[in-house]
């Protein structure tokens, strides 16, 4: 998720009541629940660099506890007055995990299990960033807010409306999750039921969007193909979309899948589609793509893998780029 919302969620865990367990623990959620996004230090070392260690290690169980440790430390050192080290801890330990948590929830996906296990996993409910979470985040800060305005007018006593509307924003991610999880299942589940050009599915993805929960982006992997449709569950579906055709074995491919960029990528990639385009200069190559069909299209990538390779089945030079692949 965004950064935004796990600030806020960082925020909303304190005011619910995680606040009471130490001093400056707002300070210390906020920072525990953006934690695990340490890793965007790696983006000096290079685009493919960051994609390889972008949500790797910190956003597993494993480094939870170091995580957890440096924002209690942090602040300690900053308001250079005592904490609560157990609750403080405690509570950074749960800033940390609604990070994780948040994360899961979308098709990027973590590898929660590293170093046990690569694999990434991942629920394909919410966007990156997603409006309907986003407006309920915005209406529990405002919501205290008009509460203070209204009682000041009306001369009434302050009330717990600070802690009613975190506990609501809580709530909000907790029950809109798991009303995305059931329209997930259904919009799987109706493009599994279907044969598309005369082949059942390899396997189907139903992506989010920002905006509406009924609509999802149909993702279908057949034996020589990737399909791309739209899934409305209000409307009847219809099997058809956007046909990609994977490449065709040959020794160009086969040549830029062994570089080490080619290698990266597929260790990320979890519907990766290779083209291979012929090039004039120089005379006899063939320009080879990887990309991450779950972002974007072959007009449109978002994650792309490149190599030129020769006649004579030598890669020439290979780059990773997010979004369109630019020569070199």
């Amino acid at each position: 998720m965004d950064p935004l919302t796990h600030s806020a969620t960082g925020l909303f865990l304190g005011r619910a009541g995680l606040d009471r367990f130490t001093p400056y623990a707002p300070w210390i959620l906020v920072l525990a629940a953006n934690a695990p996004d340490i890793d965007i230090v790696t983006l000096a070392g290079g685009q493919l660099n960051y994609l390889n260690y972008h949500r790797h290690l910190t956003h597993s169980l494993a480094a939870m506890p170091l995580l957890a440790l440096l924002p209690v430390v942090l602040v300690r050192l900053c308001a250079r007055r005592p904490l609560r080290w157990l609750g403080a801890y405690a509570i950074s330990l749960a800033g940390v995990a609604s990070h994780l948590l948040l994360d899961y929830t979308n098709a990027y996906g973590i590898p929660l299990l590293l170093p046990f296990s690569s694999r990434w996993l991942r629920l394909d409910l919410t966007s990156l960033v997603d409006l309907w979470i986003w407006a309920a985040l915005l209406a529990a800060f405002a919501g205290p807010v008009l509460v203070r305005l209204v009682n000041a007018e009306i001369g009434a006593r302050s009330s717990g409306a600070t802690r009613g509307f975190a506990i609501f924003a809580l709530l909000f991610l907790l029950l809109y999750n798991g009303g995305r999880a059931v329209l997930h299942a259904r919009a799987v589940a109706v493009m599994n039921a279907r044969i598309y050009s005369g082949s059942a599915p390899w396997r189907v993805a139903a992506l989010p969007g920002p905006v509406n929960p009924l609509a999802w982006r149909g993702l279908v992997e057949t034996a020589d193909s990737y399909i791309v449709l739209d899934v409305n569950l209000l409307e009847e579906f219809r099997p058809s979309g956007a046909v990609f055709y994977k490449a065709e074995p040959a020794p160009a491919v086969e040549a830029a899948n062994r570089t080490a960029v080619f290698r990266d990528f597929f260790k990320f990639s979890q519907f990766p589609l290779e083209r291979a385009t012929p090039l004039s200069d120089p005379e006899g190559a063939t320009r080879v793509e990887a990309m991450d069909i779950r972002f974007g299209t072959p007009d449109r990538p978002a994650f792309v893998a490149t190599a030129i390779v020769n006649s004579q089945a030598r890669v020439i030079r290979s780059w990773f780029s997010f979004g369109a692949a630019r020569p070199r």
